[in-house]
């Protein structure tokens, strides 16, 4: 018998490679276009630079035969991984294709995604998971359950240490919505990409409640109402085109340095326009993403959550090429309060950049917590401690900025200097007090004002008496509260200068397994 000669072999595997890559065939690719959806390799092939993505473990075969499955093929078992350069940094990444089985998740299809999880952890670059799956592959029973617990596991080991990334690019039920949850940041896709624990046939037998799939885990329903979504993109090209950009802010790993990109702004740019911004009525609201692109690099800022708890505003922009988180109150929503949901956006993104080195900027204005019922109940006081402590367990430069209302707690909330603020600046518009002037004077004035003649008039003389001694930065200043109170229009210059002032800074905490945030 004649041995295949070298020439043989090389056809054979360019044949099965080929093979391989028609990923479910014509007909089922024809299908996922005719869906608005890209296949699962032209997704790569737009997230990476081109010609830069390398394949891992395409010959990986599913090993069950129950079911029929034995007589089943399924190209690549149904997930695409490997590793290549988005603007020019190695990114690993795992894209589902939903043409080949339905990108159901088996035993190998998860070990495949168990080894380029684990190659990104072990060369400390970022992790990218494309999600477009008919959820476990039923077949295979408890194998593919144990997969996703796998996949769990190495999303909750990785966390703090590489930026994780998900893309809902199709349906995303039951088990499989968790390895997203697990992640720092979740993309979804208009019109093509829902997640949810039970679907709607399911809420319906249960509950007796009808819903369809867009109301209850459709894009905007997470972007607007869960906050589990925090960027909702028109198609996948804009996703992934949303992908490169967050990155392009992100370090590699928590032992990489930042990205810094060119710059072309200036260092000494003053931002006259902050001089006007605040309203000469202090129940009055104003743009406060205007202050954050004031203060950017040329303008520019990149928000997640913007649709979800809008009283705040959590955003990336850069300092002379330095990446830079910001938390602001948004007195256009809500007066800028904070709320349930306000704290958990805020804290989370805190966390997320001092894993990962990034400075935080903070503008305050607000009147202190949304009272009520409702509040109280839903938790504030566990929540609202969430994001104290994210700030507080925070060592990367913390720089403040308070812009008019610092009221009571929310003013500690906001990180000032006794929650562990590096530098505290405020703008001459600054009203910083335990409380607002009415509310305080109801309480220390209460005697005085119950026994004048016209009580309306006392309280109006003495509200005004304790807006001219506290609702300004002086006295906070005078305690060295404030570092430094400074004209609006200075704001870029300075925390550019403070930023390169605490550079090199480093700060040991004690020495503890974890922290017990309160979750």
């Amino acid at each position: 018998m004649t041995k295949n000669t070298t020439a043989e072999k090389i056809r054979e595997f360019l044949e099965r490679k080929q093979q391989l890559g028609t990923m479910g065939g014509e007909k089922m690719v024809r299908k996922q276009r005719e869906q608005g959806k890209m296949t699962a390799r032209e997704r790569l092939d737009l997230l990476f630079d081109k010609g830069t993505f390398q394949e891992v473990q395409l010959f990986v075969k599913h090993r069950s035969t129950l079911f029929g499955l034995g007589e089943k093929e399924i190209n690549a078992d149904g997930v695409i991984t490997g590793f290549g350069q988005v603007n020019g940094r190695v990114v690993f990444a795992a894209a589902q294709d939903f043409t080949s089985a339905g990108g159901s998740l088996g035993e190998m299809h998860a070990r495949k995604i168990w080894k380029v999880m684990d190659m990104a952890v072990d060369a400390k670059k970022p992790f990218v998971a494309l999600n477009d799956s008919g959820g476990a592959r039923i077949q295979e029973g408890i194998s593919a359950l144990n997969g996703y617990s796998g996949i769990f596991y190495r999303n909750s080991i990785a966390s703090g240490y590489i930026p994780q990334i998900s893309a809902m690019m199709g349906p995303t039920a039951g088990g499989a919505v968790y390895s997203p949850a697990l992640t720092d940041w979740i993309f979804m896709v208009k019109g093509i990409s829902y997640m949810y624990i039970t679907g709607p046939d399911v809420v319906k037998a249960v509950i007796a409640e009808e819903v369809s799939h867009e109301e209850l885990g459709g894009p905007m329903a997470h972007a607007e109402k869960s906050g589990v979504c925090h960027f909702v993109s028109e198609n996948d090209e804009e996703c992934l085109r949303q992908i490169r950009l967050l990155l392009s802010y992100l370090p590699d790993s928590c032992h990489s340095p930042l990205p810094i990109a060119p710059c072309s702004d200036r260092a000494d740019r003053e931002c006259p326009e902050l001089d006007t911004i605040i309203p000469d009525r202090s129940n009055r609201g104003y743009d406060m993403k205007k202050v954050i692109s004031a203060v950017a690099d040329n303008g520019e800022l990149f928000e997640p959550h913007q649709f979800w708890a809008k009283n705040i505003v959590v955003a990336f922009i850069r300092i002379m090429g330095r990446p830079m988180g910001v938390i602001a109150n948004n007195p256009g929503f809500g007066a800028g309060v904070l709320d349930v949901n306000a704290s958990d956006k805020a804290a989370r993104f805190i966390r997320f950049c001092d894993a990962f080195n990034i400075p935080l900027l903070t503008f305050t204005d607000l009147p202190g917590y949304m009272p009520g019922t409702r509040q109280e109940w839903a938790g504030i006081i566990r929540h609202g401690a969430k994001m104290l402590h994210a700030y507080s367990e925070a060592t990367v430069t913390k720089i403040t900025v308070v812009v008019r209302k610092a009221y009571g707690g929310g003013y500690i909330a906001m990180c000032d200097k006794g929650l562990g603020a590096d530098y505290v600046m405020a703008w001459p518009s600054a009203e910083i007090a335990v409380m607002g002037s009415e509310g305080a004077c109801n309480i220390v004035y209460r005697r005085e004002i119950a026994e004048a003649e016209d009580p309306a008039a006392k309280r109006a003389e003495l509200a005004a008496s304790y807006e001219a001694q506290f609702n300004n930065p002086y006295f906070a200043a005078g305690l060295g509260i404030i570092d430094e109170i400074i004209l609006p229009r200075e704001t870029r210059m300075r925390v550019v200068a403070i930023l390169d002032a605490f550079k090199d800074k480093k700060q040991i905490r004690l020495s503890k397994k974890h922290n017990n945030i309160p979750l």
